[in-house]
């Protein structure tokens, strides 16, 4: 207890470092994965073809790899200057959105075609068709794996504090350097995690819940 009591402002800065990486990586996750999946079932074969390679290839490449390209090849060859927590979030927000993509076009398989076609029928685009027809339906059937990847996004963000950003991993670092019980450091910060992980799960059985209320 004393650990936590006596360095509580570093665990606190830890913590709203993780939350803060989590919730800004998770919205561009969210938004590209959306995106991506809008890409993955469109009539135009570019963009399936786009939304396919980037799956492929995000899917498929280890975190660590993408967090060693965005802090040692983007500063040199694109972004000079950018803070290493803006790289955190590209790090974690693109790798994520792979999976919410696949998580989201699952959800778009459920909708029935008749749907599509209906709303075709009446004169809709295909991006109407897929705002106001397809996505509004497959969201309750998205939200379980949702949750799942967003509690694995909160838990990969322990890599970004070996890149210069703090948060709960990091504390472990400058406390074990200082000598502290490495035992006893983890057993707050895994305590952290789990406070975490319950609050987003709480948080998507609540949505499930109003979603099915609306049904």
């Amino acid at each position: 207890m004393n650990v936590l009591l006596d360095h509580l402002d570093l665990f606190r800065d830890g913590f709203i470092g993780t939350v803060s990486l989590t919730a800004t990586s998770a919205l561009l996750a969210l938004v590209l994965g959306v995106l991506i999946a809008g890409f993955r079932v469109s009539p135009v074969p570019p963009l399936r073809v786009f939304g396919t390679v980037w799956v492929t290839l995000l899917r498929n490449t280890p975190l660590t790899l993408l967090f060693l390209v965005a802090f040692f090849v983007l500063p040199q060859v694109v972004f000079p200057g950018i803070s290493s927590y803006v790289l955190g979030v590209l790090a974690l927000g693109l790798y994520t959105s792979a999976f919410v993509c696949e998580a989201v076009r699952s959800g778009i398989s459920t909708v029935p075609l008749g749907q599509a076609e209906a709303a075709r029928s009446l004169g809709m685009t295909f991006v109407q068709t897929l705002r106001m027809v397809v996505l509004p339906q497959a969201t309750r059937t998205v939200l379980p794996p949702l949750s799942s990847i967003i509690i694995a996004l909160t838990k990969n963000s322990a890599i970004a504090g070996a890149f210069n950003n703090p948060e709960l991993f990091s504390v472990q670092k400058v406390l074990s350097d200082k000598g502290f019980n490495v035992m006893v450091i983890f057993v707050w910060v895994a305590l952290a995690y789990l406070v975490l992980v319950f609050a987003i799960s709480g948080l998507f059985r609540l949505l499930e819940r109003r979603l099915e209320v609306a049904r």
